[in-house]
């Protein structure tokens, strides 16, 4: 039996075990990739990363779905088109997007501060998921933690001086950009009819490369081979934060929902800061943790009861 999509009217009773391990899992694997962009933006353009880490995801999507005995998502049939738009949505929103920006804004700001935006992710999916999803509601204890994290998304993103030195405010408006498609693509993930999984996301993987590859290629050329370090970097980008977790993000979306998926915005600022800190040598000015302590205190109360674990 495939593992699909539960209707968006499921009520979740809770994650399980097996739920937490695979989102600590995710968030080291995305802490990892902004170091990881770092390392690749030097050699390759933002677009054609972007396009790279997504040709190489798609493709081991691709194997794996040919392995497991699935094929993309017929678009014939009563939901074929409506699994599409949402396919579609999620290579947009999810993929070529975020990692457009990020590469971009990546080349004039650290991987840190690039990876503290994430926490914006779950204070755009709260109020999201009430408006959209049937069973999300944005209760008054929600709403204090929204407004608590917004005060550290301002601190984050201006006004200028109180950042100095982390790049223009294009920059780190582009990473906060990317933060928000993340939390978009999230919400049509989870309002996608039944598909399998490995359909789903290697259909969506499928549609970002289609979309992103003519561009890149249009606008920067053919890139050139890139020294081994960047190399490196784009393989793990494709391999991991790419394919891998898009499969787990699903997985997680499906499961426990984007409030639950977005818990994973606790760990991979902190990881991202970690791993750029140990391999870059990058300091971080005060403010970054003034803002990002407000920001996980807005998420310890929006989902504090998130934090139950039912056994699985």
């Amino acid at each position: 039996m495939s593992r699909t999509f539960p209707p968006p009217t499921r009520a979740h009773i809770g994650p399980a075990f097996r739920d937490w391990v695979m989102l600590a899992a995710l968030g080291v694997i995305w802490g990892g990739s902004f170091l990881a962009v770092e390392l690749a933006i030097t050699d390759v353009g933002p677009l054609s990363l972007a396009a790279a880490r997504i040709l190489l995801g798609a493709a081991g999507l691709w194997v794996v779905a040919r392995v497991l005995g699935y094929g993309l998502p017929r678009l014939r049939g009563p939901k074929g088109p409506r699994i599409w738009a949402h396919a579609f949505g999620f290579a947009l929103f999810s993929n070529a997007i975020p990692f457009t920006l990020l590469s971009w804004g990546q080349q004039q700001v650290s991987s840190g501060f690039a990876g503290i935006t994430m926490a914006v992710v779950p204070l755009l999916v709260l109020p999201l998921s009430h408006l959209l999803i049937p069973g999300e509601r944005l209760t008054a204890r929600k709403a204090a933690g929204f407004a608590i994290g917004f005060i550290g998304v301002i601190v984050l993103i201006g006004p200028a001086e109180i950042l100095a030195g982390e790049g223009p405010w294009q920059a780190r408006l582009a990473c906060i950009g990317a933060a928000a498609c993340y939390a978009i693509g999230s919400i049509i993930t989870r309002l996608c009819p039944d598909v399998p999984l490995v359909s789903y996301a290697a259909l969506g993987l499928t549609l970002a490369a289609l979309v992103l590859t003519p561009v890149a290629v249009g606008v920067e050329g053919v890139p050139q081979m890139p020294s081994p370090t960047a190399l490196g970097a784009i393989v793990y980008l494709g391999m991991l934060p790419t394919a891998l977790a898009t499969l787990m993000l699903v997985m997680l979306i499906q499961r426990a929902g984007p409030p639950f998926l977005s818990l994973v915005n606790y760990q991979v600022p902190v990881w991202a800061v970690l791993f750029g800190m140990v391999v870059l040598g990058e300091s971080l000015p005060g403010q970054f943790a003034v803002a990002l302590a407000c920001m996980l205190a807005g998420l310890a109360v929006s989902q504090a009861r998130a934090w139950r674990v039912r056994p699985g």
